[in-house]
């Protein structure tokens, strides 16, 4: 069984934080911190957990926020000198989300230098909601910063659907301020920095989908390899869709003639086992094609309900009439982002986009 995510953030972890706070500020009540913050942890869960040890932050550290941004900061590593650094960081990004509004600068600044060592992700998302202009041209210059760790803060704190992260509804509605920044970082040397491009153009098309077809036939002519991946990571959700315009920009055309046998080889699965299927596919049509081959497992829910879950699978070049058979199976395993529950489920094939072949199959919990 998987480790907890509630377990990232211990007790051990709070001694650590009281530790390096104390060589920055001396004076800082270690003891009354640590208890505080570990008080009735083991019933949190991971953000609640975070919230409590935000909220030891406030009680301990001086009531002045420059003050105490300043030992914060002073409390990063620097050098062969440890300080705090991965989930410890969690919670002050909050604290400065919380309590660094009026201190606009300092807060961003702060933040930039905690990303290396975490991620600012978090803290950021409250300044840029509340003066978005301001953050942005701010943000905007870090897209050439030395340290990759920046330069992703720039396309990752200002994605319009952060998952975990308040939403900026502002950029939900409108993306086009952070336009720039994307373009910006389209060739960046680091796959890290590509990857969240990517994921903000995705989260963009969730809600601007001809927006984001019209962004990636701009900037796919000529296209790096690199580049080109980026940009099909970034039209998933419109690949996934059948989006016409998406689908046209990496060479794919609605099916014709296209005929899909599907065969599900463990109509019953029991949980902690794999889904057998194959497929042959079919080309009837007078020209040759090129398929792009995914599946969506409709899940039930708690209610009885369906919800599907696309997954990638392979793309096909299928001259006219012809033939090709594949296979695949796919676990049905414990997994910290979905709750499975017993009863009749679904598989759909999927051929650029569109629904070409489904079967039922049972699941069993024991």
């Amino acid at each position: 069984m998987a480790e907890p995510l509630k377990n990232l953030l211990h007790p051990g972890l709070v001694t650590d934080m009281a530790s390096h706070i104390s060589v920055a500020a001396p004076d800082f009540d270690a003891t009354r911190f640590s208890r505080l913050a570990i008080d009735g942890m083991e019933a949190l869960e991971l953000m609640q957990r975070s919230e409590r040890i935000r909220d030891a932050l406030t009680e301990t550290l001086p009531a002045d926020y420059a003050v105490a941004a300043n030992i914060l900061r002073q409390a990063l590593p620097t050098g062969d000198k440890p300080g705090l650094t991965g989930w410890a960081l969690l919670p002050v990004n909050q604290f400065v989300s919380q309590h660094g509004l009026g201190h606009f600068d300092l807060s961003l600044a702060l933040l930039k230098a905690l990303t290396p060592h975490f991620t600012a992700e978090f803290g950021i998302r409250r300044l840029i909601h509340a003066e978005q202009d301001r953050a942005l041209a701010e943000i905007s210059g870090w897209t050439t910063d030395a340290n990759h760790h920046v330069r992703r803060l720039a396309s990752e704190g200002t994605r319009p659907r952060l998952p975990w992260a308040m939403r900026l509804p502002a950029l939900v509605k409108d993306p086009q301020p952070i336009l720039p920044i994307l373009v910006a970082l389209l060739d960046d040397p680091e796959d890290y920095v590509r990857r969240s491009v990517a994921n903000s153009l995705n989260d963009i098309a969730k809600d601007h989908p001809a927006l984001v077809a019209d962004f990636v036939e701009r900037h796919i002519d000529g296209a790096s390899a690199e580049r080109r991946q980026l940009l099909r990571h970034a039209s998933r959700t419109l690949l996934k869709k059948g989006d016409a315009k998406a689908l046209a920009n990496f060479g794919f055309a609605a099916a014709r003639g296209i005929e899909t046998f599907l065969i599900v080889t463990t109509p019953v699965v029991t949980f902690g086992d794999k889904l057998g299927f194959s497929i042959t596919v079919s080309n009837e049509d007078a020209e040759p094609q090129r398929l792009m081959i995914d599946y969506a497992i409709h899940h039930v829910k708690a209610n009885g309900t369906l919800a599907p879950k696309v997954f990638k699978w392979k793309t096909l070049d299928l001259a006219a009439g012809g033939r090709q058979s594949i296979d695949r199976d796919h676990a049905i395993r414990p997994i910290t982002t979905r709750v499975y529950y017993p009863g009749t489920h679904r598989i759909d094939i999927l051929i650029n986009g569109r629904v070409s072949a489904s079967l039922d199959f049972e699941l069993h919990m024991d």
